[in-house]
């Protein structure tokens, strides 16, 4: 396995001698891809070869959490797009994962504490999960799920789509803000991982911080984002600038 960071790696279609991490089961949920080629396509014909896939992700994503009602941040460009992308070179712990793993994945390898990463998790207060990443939760009994939280999702799961999804946050999930923090206080959070952040004497203090102060947690969350954002990037001569997000530059 090789460590990349934020260098468009995930945006590289399969080949028939390559499986990408696009096709990763960890990647099954991405959505956007069509977008982000728009965006390139319209940069490319007014400035070629400038403006790279792996910012127009950084800049796209800072977008997306100002418009949702999160902080509006610097982020520093220049980042250039990556060479390599391989299925195997996705290694993420699972939802069920405890928070020590979870703590000791962010430190050792994107050099984030503890405190950052509960701040990182709060963006689960959009989006959503499948059944299949939870479904472990409801089929013994949880003493860390609220009943009536596990009353929705057993019948939510139970339904004949193949595998449905419900909110990670369930009360304001278009908007980046404190809710998550709060509802997994009460034992609502969907995600193993998400409850146990609120359990984990390592990390409940820092929970409880962000579900107390909206704005404490928007402003961790912004430098949070910004520290991620510039880990192991690539610069200078390193990588390229692709012309399409989707594939690597042709060679010569």
């Amino acid at each position: 396995m090789q460590q990349q960071g934020c260098d468009a790696s995930i945006l590289i279609n399969s080949t028939t001698s390559n499986t990408a991490e696009k096709d990763s089961g960890t990647n099954d949920g991405v959505r956007g891809y069509d977008l982000i080629d728009e965006v390139k396509q319209t940069l490319e014909s007014a400035c070629p070869s400038t403006v790279s896939c792996a910012d127009i992700i950084a800049l796209a994503t800072r977008t997306a959490v100002f418009l949702s009602g999160g902080p509006k941040y610097q982020l520093p460009t220049g980042r250039r797009d990556g060479l390599l992308s391989n299925i195997n070179d996705v290694s993420i712990p699972g939802p069920s994962s405890p928070v020590s793993v979870i703590s000791q994945f962010f430190n050792r390898n994107l050099g984030l504490t503890t405190q950052e990463m509960v701040t990182l998790f709060g963006a689960h207060t959009v989006g959503v999960a499948h059944c299949s990443f939870f479904a472990d939760r409801l089929s013994s009994p949880d003493p860390t799920m609220d009943p009536a939280l596990k009353a929705k999702l057993v019948k939510l799961c139970g339904s004949r789509d193949d595998d449905p999804s419900t909110p990670l946050d369930q009360n304001t999930s278009l908007l980046v803000d404190n809710g998550f923090y709060q509802q997994i206080l009460t034992k609502k959070g969907v995600l193993q991982i998400d409850q146990q952040l609120a359990l984990d004497k390592s990390t409940k203090g820092f929970v409880t911080d962000f579900a107390s102060s909206g704005a404490e947690f928007q402003k961790s969350f912004a430098n949070a984002m910004v520290k991620m954002g510039s880990v192991d990037v690539l610069v200078g001569s390193q990588g390229e600038i692709r012309k399409k997000c989707s594939v690597f530059n042709t060679r010569s």
